[in-house]
């Protein structure tokens, strides 16, 4: 049962799309190489369809859609939330079959439901299996405010997983991000009054913001972090102008949440998160505005391939920011843990090195020019790329591509410099990706490898 009423076809020609159209993405691997992607039902063009759209790919650069995972808004959902469609997908592995967790609401509404459905290949067909958890409308003079305060939004669900234990993490605007516990046999919620109930959550608080900027902290994506701990990735402000990625990391699961000055992101602080992507325009290259509601692919390494984490968010036009798409980038680690995303879209794997142990071992790859964003300076905004020389000073090669320098100011840098694609020029390149003690990050597209004018010094600390 679904809320699609017979005879009315609100299927949009999709025939074009490849991946425009896709919001809040997620995307995972099949036995057989095919990237799978599964985002919102919303679209810019037309009627909505809802049940989760789906797309394919060999490359994670061009998209074929697919269709759409479920028939519709399943009953229970559309009772509860009266949502057209379903939101922020989250398709996960576990065992030997897949699950999705998808979300039903309304925009601007705290009435919500997550849902599961499971399926024995991404492809599907996938089944129902109910809600997770709820969220209901709390009147403003019971909660405080009608956003930043009183129990969450049960929306934009990702899974973290810690040895046999099973995280749901989610929340959106309204009571800020929490972290509920699951069954791992089933997939819905450890503390659902009754089988076949939802959990009235919320589980444990992750992250919030102040009530006087609405709450605006959403889309979160928690992942293990190199060596032990786990960070967390979340959408910060407007979807539709100002959306950014914001990173923190913590000891556990359930936090707490540190960025890199050490704020807890449960303390409403003005600007707590490390700001890792935002919106920028490189020289001669499209205005990206909004990028956000990020998940991340990983994918291990093997015999016969290194691994790789991407990151998969949409990202908006910026000279009509009401065009919206898929874009991927790829997520690395600096020595320390802290997880940086590249300034270059990911351009497929025949013009991309996953191997760690070619990357860049000497500070002569620092020479040259390189046209460099620091997304934190206005992460609201759109950036303009700089042209400049890095003026690196006591820089230690740490191997793989890692380094760690420091800025004139006396920060101190932790880096990972990599081979790249210059979506803008069409030629292989390198690419740096950087986070300072002072809590900054600048990333870099190498333009010019003569090295004239060069600040780089090398050298041992």
């Amino acid at each position: 049962m679904t809320t699609l009423e017979p005879g009315v076809d609100l299927t949009p020609d999709t025939s074009a799309w490849g991946g425009d159209h896709a919001h809040d993405p997620t995307a995972v691997r099949d036995d057989d190489g095919t990237y799978w992607l599964f985002s919102t039902d919303a679209s810019a063009v037309g009627p909505v369809r809802g049940g989760v759209q789906v797309r394919r790919s060999t490359d994670l650069v061009d998209w074929e859609f697919h269709g759409w995972a479920l028939p519709g808004v399943p009953a229970a959902a559309a009772a509860w939330a009266g949502a057209p469609g379903l939101w922020a997908p989250e398709v996960v592995r576990v065992g030997d079959g897949w699950r999705m967790y998808w979300s039903a609401s309304t925009f601007g509404s705290r009435r919500s439901a997550i849902g599961l459905a499971v399926a024995a290949h991404p492809a599907g067909p996938w089944e129902d299996r109910g809600l997770v958890v709820t969220s209901d409308a709390v009147p403003a003079d019971a909660a405080g405010s009608p956003h930043g305060d009183g129990p969450p939004n049960a929306i934009d669900a990702a899974l973290a997983v810690d040895g046999d234990r099973h995280w749901l993490v989610y929340g959106s605007f309204f009571g800020g991000l929490h972290a509920l516990e699951l069954d791992p046999a089933t997939g819905l919620a450890l503390d659902a009054p009754a089988p076949g109930e939802p959990s009235a959550g919320p589980g444990v608080l992750l992250a919030r913001r102040a009530a006087d900027v609405e709450g605006a902290v959403e889309g979160a994506y928690v992942l293990p972090r190199p060596g032990g701990g786990w960070a967390l990735l979340a959408s910060w402000d407007s979807l539709f102008s100002s959306y950014h990625v914001r990173a923190a990391v913590a000891d556990t699961v359930t936090g707490p949440y540190r960025d890199r000055l050490g704020r807890d992101l449960r303390d409403t602080a003005p600007d707590a998160g490390t700001v890792v992507l935002a919106g920028h325009r490189l020289a001669g290259g499209p205005g990206l505005r909004a990028p956000g509601h990020a998940s991340v692919l990983t994918e291990p390494a093997t015999a016969d391939a290194p691994g790789r984490q991407l990151l998969v968010h949409h990202v908006r036009d910026d000279d009509a920011p009401e065009r919206h798409r898929v874009q991927v980038r790829r997520l690395v680690w600096t020595h320390d843990g802290w997880p940086l995303v590249s300034p270059q879209p990911w351009a497929g794997p025949a013009r991309e090195d996953d191997d760690e142990r070619r990357w860049p071992a000497e500070p002569a790859a620092l020479t040259g020019t390189w046209e460099t964003l620091e997304p934190g300076s206005d992460p609201r905004g759109v950036e303009r790329g700089r042209l400049r020389t890095l003026d690196a000073h006591d820089v230690r090669p740490l191997g793989d591509g890692r380094f760690a320098w420091r800025w004139p100011d006396g920060a101190q840098a932790s880096a990972v410099v990599l081979p790249g694609w210059d979506a803008v020029r069409g030629q292989a390149t390198l690419v740096l990706v950087a986070v300072d003690d002072r809590g900054r990050v600048t990333t870099g597209t190498r333009v010019g490898d003569d090295g004239a004018g060069s600040h780089t010094h090398g050298g041992a600390a």
